[in-house]
């Protein structure tokens, strides 16, 4: 472990002192309180959404740049190239704490100057990407590429202990930001390079220790979806990765996560059946981990849809009845909305395409795979990308109008098989590319699915959206266009404002109030940009 401080120690010791931790209060479904970022996604509810509204439509065009931090301190990461801030920041007592692979730095929220920075040696990890840490008080919880658990002291950087959750020499690796949920620090995995099983664990926030892990395929055959596999071996290797943070309704006391594809990921012939609890959105008891329900956005998937796209949590008025849902745009290019409650589908709609990698769906509103869909040895077309039409970076659902915003990626896929043996193992036997593919904004309605608005690109997929979705109380959907930080209005997809940036977008922007001024903060490869409204 390194420990680097840019202050000196009274300087920095006189800077936190007056820092009171993250209060558990703070973490709530729906109202977040305006002088913290609490979490990955603000709150619980996963909707990115903010009830600030000191920045406006009326006032956007005063919304500067006010301060910006480079990483400088480290060089280009294994396997990677630079540094890329893929975590959304947590920012807590005017101080924000942000994370790249094996990497966590705090800085002064009101100036960008870095208050400490820890580095960490993984051994052998794959430097994917970082999606930011957890906070419970005055403590930091971070997973590193190789599996490790940590905790930090939030007010020095100082680590308090560690703990090992995945092993890096079966090919897991570890990139979520952990979430809090009363006394558990919940943790997933991911990894499919040696077909191992996925899991997520609740661990004690106190010293790290485990209370209980749950697995995303069954145990053994007789369980619970069992049935949905040919026999152990294929579950004991079937994937199901946990790699995102999910989202909790302190009422209903339910976390919800998204989970991966089923292994090995292409050549599915060895695990006939719909594969439980792979590419699903599951409902667990956060106190004993027991599965409460479950709903399989792309049953026996063979494309490589990881299912782990944000559950959001949102209240609407459904057929005259108030209703607790929750709302996935998936990696398979379906928008499902189902009752939080139960699990009950009230909209199954593709987006991208006709979804016609599906004969239609089934009574429970899960897709049916067509076969003749799936990846072949002289190549199978779908009218989406064959590796996803849509990614981890944020959505957003905004309660003024209705609608739920992400960033889709839209054109046509053919899909190979090359592994054709009856026991295929190894991660792919086969593969994806994309074509005529173009990059979109979109906004559909929570009620029917349908698509009320886009902003579309051209064809370089180099280019067009990037990173997440916010949006405010000021009328106002920040997100990455084409290299720069830009400003809709959510209701009708009007570009507003636009701030140009040396590199795309990569992060999830946030928003949050300090000494009465409402700021911005976006990251963009190796920087993180604050911006707020002239003086």
């Amino acid at each position: 472990m390194k420990l680097r401080r840019l202050l000196p120690a009274a300087a920095l010791f006189a800077v936190l002192l007056p820092a009171q931790g993250l209060d558990p209060a703070a973490l709530t479904l729906f109202h977040q309180p305006p002088n913290v970022w609490p979490t990955y996604n603000g709150d619980y509810s996963g909707r990115r959404y903010s009830s600030l509204d000191q920045i406006t439509q009326s006032n956007i065009g005063s919304l500067k740049i006010d301060w910006m931090y480079r990483i400088t301190s480290v060089g280009p990461q294994r396997g990677v190239g630079g540094p890329t801030i893929k975590s959304t920041p947590l920012m807590v007592d005017g101080i924000l704490y942000f994370t790249i692979p094996d990497h966590i730095f705090a800085l002064s929220a009101r100036t960008g100057q870095e208050l400490w920075h820890y580095g960490f040696e993984d051994k052998g990890g794959h430097l994917t990407g970082q999606r930011g840490v957890g906070m419970y008080r005055d403590w930091l919880y971070f997973e590193t590429p190789d599996g490790w658990f940590i905790s930090l002291d939030a007010k020095t950087g100082k680590e308090r202990w560690r703990k090992k959750i995945a092993d890096e020499k079966l090919q897991y690796f570890t990139t979520m930001a952990p979430l809090i949920v009363k006394n558990h620090v919940l943790v997933g995995v991911g990894g499919d390079a040696m077909d191992v099983k996925g899991y997520l664990e609740s661990r004690d926030p106190e010293t790290g220790d485990l209370q209980w892990r749950w697995y995303t395929t069954p145990v053994k055959m007789g369980d619970p979806g069992s049935e949905t596999w040919p026999n152990q071996d294929a579950m004991d290797h079937g994937g199901g990765m946990t790699w995102m943070p999910g989202t909790y309704d302190p009422e209903l006391n339910l976390i919800y996560w998204g989970t991966g594809n089923a292994n090995p990921v292409f050549a599915g012939q060895a695990r006939k059946g719909a594969n439980l609890w792979t590419a699903s959105i599951v409902a667990l008891n956060p106190d004993t981990g027991k599965l409460v329900w479950y709903f399989q956005a792309s049953p026996h998937d063979t494309h490589d849809w990881d299912n782990v796209e944000t559950p959001v949590l949102f209240d609407a008025v459904i057929d005259g009845r108030p209703r607790k849902l929750l709302a996935q745009g998936s990696r398979a290019g379906w928008f499902f909305v189902l009752d939080r409650t139960n699990g009950h589908n009230l909209v199954s709609k593709p987006f991208a395409g006709t979804g016609n990698w599906a004969k239609g769906v089934d009574s429970r509103g899960q897709p049916i795979p067509d076969p003749a869909k799936e990846p072949q040895t002289n190549g199978s077309l779908i009218d989406m990308p064959a590796l996803g039409a849509t990614n981890w970076p944020p959505p957003s659902y905004d309660p003024k109008t209705g609608l739920f915003y992400l960033n889709a990626t839209l054109g046509f896929g053919l899909s190979y098989l090359y592994d054709t043996s009856p026991h295929p193992q190894g991660y792919g036997g086969g593969g994806g590319g994309n074509f005529d593919t173009h990059s979109a904004l979109l906004a559909m309605d929570v009620r029917t699915g349908v698509i009320r608005w886009r902003h579309e690109h051209g064809q370089d997929g180099s280019t067009g959206m990037s990173g997440g979705i916010l949006t405010t109380a000021g009328d106002l959907l920040f997100t990455g266009d084409s290299g720069e930080l830009v400003a809709f209005d959510p209701a009708n997809g009007k570009p507003l404002w636009r701030q140009r940036l040396p590199l795309p977008v990569s992060n999830g922007p946030a928003t949050w109030m300090l000494d009465g001024r409402q700021y911005l903060i976006a990251g963009a490869g190796d920087t993180l940009y604050a911006l707020t409204l002239a003086r």
